[in-house]
């Protein structure tokens, strides 16, 4: 058997917690393996919505086990209020979600560390979203962080006395004011909870789990773009958001990957700072926004909105290896008589590239766009992919033709039920 993985394709907020809900069900285990408190999945079904951050979305059915992997960086104290937060809905936590070991831990420290370093960018800020997540990332490639596993140790409050002085000394030299007893009395208690969890080596876990024949799905966090290596840097987050980082994020090979499934909007946002080729300054952008609800769920800022890109999108689906591709929010462009798709750019020399290119942080790219007919028709109570309208039909058969990859799945709604399978395929 082997693991499948699902990813964000865009700059992230695609709608990967609604997608993880959704397959769930095919699944014995759904396994977070980067990112941290940064990411916002929100899920909706029964009339609820619910916004997760560090938790893997699978963790609303009661026959899933849960995972969040040694890719992951975990804030103590945001964990403990994602599990009470829970506490309404009566599920058993603690028997079906798992914390691997070598989780690297967000100290308190980490998230003034990350508020001082995005203050004195000042304008050239790269828009953190100052959970912590760049500087524990830091410490754990400079080989200094801590891991949920030193919890166990009897030696952990002075390992973190030793790093915590660390970063208190560095933020002498920044203006940022703080009550670091206040944030400690917080983060032990909320040490102390976190112990009570499951503590596993969870890349035997997730291994023998796919050696003895269990459907396990990876969760990706934060999209494609803002991968590290490979996204618009330095305006990027400090993990690998790609399918490589999934093999490195819960200790798989790369022969045990089956499905990439790569989700994207019907058309474009982005949270904070940083290139955006088709982002739009007029109504239509502000009706994207409206009509879209496009607010981040991490952060509550407002994302700015453009037409779907599709250099960009075709960028993503060929260093994640995608093989299937799953449309949310086809519902949003309901209202527009015409919807544009960006096929290539024009550079500031007057040239044009169809590819998503190393200078798209440098230079203006003027995009190059396909203009096709809305659907202009409500998709509410569709649940059929025959019944959807023919524009969006037309849409969809586009961006199948273009990418090369299936589009299996299309979105027309933020509820589970609001889902619609073009070919569903068994797991």
């Amino acid at each position: 058997m082997a693991i499948d993985l699902l990813l964000g394709l865009q700059w992230g907020d695609e709608g990967k917690g609604k997608i993880v809900d959704f397959l769930a069900p095919k699944y014995n285990l759904v396994a977070r393996f980067q990112g941290g408190p940064n990411a916002g999945h929100t899920l909706e079904f029964d009339g609820i919505k619910h916004v997760l951050h560090q938790i893997p979305s699978g963790i609303f059915r009661d026959t899933i086990k849960n995972v969040i992997g040694n890719g992951v960086v975990l804030d103590p104290v945001i964990f403990k209020q994602e599990i009470e937060a829970l506490d309404k809905f009566d599920l058993n936590v603690h028997a079906n979600l798992f914390v691997s070991k070598k989780t690297q831990l967000i100290l308190p420290t980490h998230r003034l560390l990350d508020a001082a370093y995005e203050k004195a960018k000042g304008v050239e800020k790269i828009g953190s979203t100052l959970k912590g997540i760049g500087p524990t990332y830091q410490d754990k490639i400079a080989r200094t962080g801590l891991r949920v596993g030193d919890l166990l140790s009897q030696r952990f409050k002075d390992k973190y006395q030793r790093l915590r002085n660390k970063h208190l000394g560095i933020l002498k030299e920044y203006d940022l004011s703080y009550n670091i007893e206040e944030l400690e009395t917080k983060f032990f208690e909320s040490i102390d909870f976190l112990r009570s969890f499951k503590l596993i080596e969870s890349e035997y876990y997730v291994n023998e789990a796919i050696d003895s024949g269990q459907k396990v799905l990876a969760e990706g966090a934060q999209g494609s773009l803002l991968d590290v290596d490979f996204g618009s840097y330095p305006f990027v987050t400090s993990s690998n958001t790609t399918s490589s980082g999934a093999c490195s994020g819960l200790g798989i090979p790369p022969n045990k990957v089956g499905e990439v499934y790569g989700i994207f909007k019907a058309y474009c946002t982005r949270v904070g700072s940083g290139p955006f080729p088709t982002e739009l300054f007029d109504a239509d952008g502000d009706r994207l926004q409206k009509e879209g609800h496009e607010f981040g769920a991490t952060t509550g800022r407002p994302r700015r909105c453009g037409w779907l890109d599709l250099p960009a999108l075709k960028y993503a689906v060929m260093i994640n290896g995608v093989t299937q591709l799953f449309m949310m929010k086809a519902d949003v462009l309901s209202t527009f008589e015409k919807v544009k798709v960006c096929i290539g750019y024009k550079r500031e020399d007057g040239t044009e590239t169809d590819i998503f290119p190393y200078e798209v942080v440098a230079e203006r790219l003027d995009p190059i766009y396909k203009t096709m007919n809305g659907w202009h028709a409500s998709l509410s109570g569709i649940s059929e992919y025959d019944q959807l309208p023919s524009e969006l039909k037309d849409y969809v058969s586009f961006l199948t033709e273009e990418l090369n990859v299936p589009i299996n799945i299309v979105s027309t709604g933020p509820d589970r039920t609001e889902t619609i399978w073009r070919t569903e395929v068994a797991v």
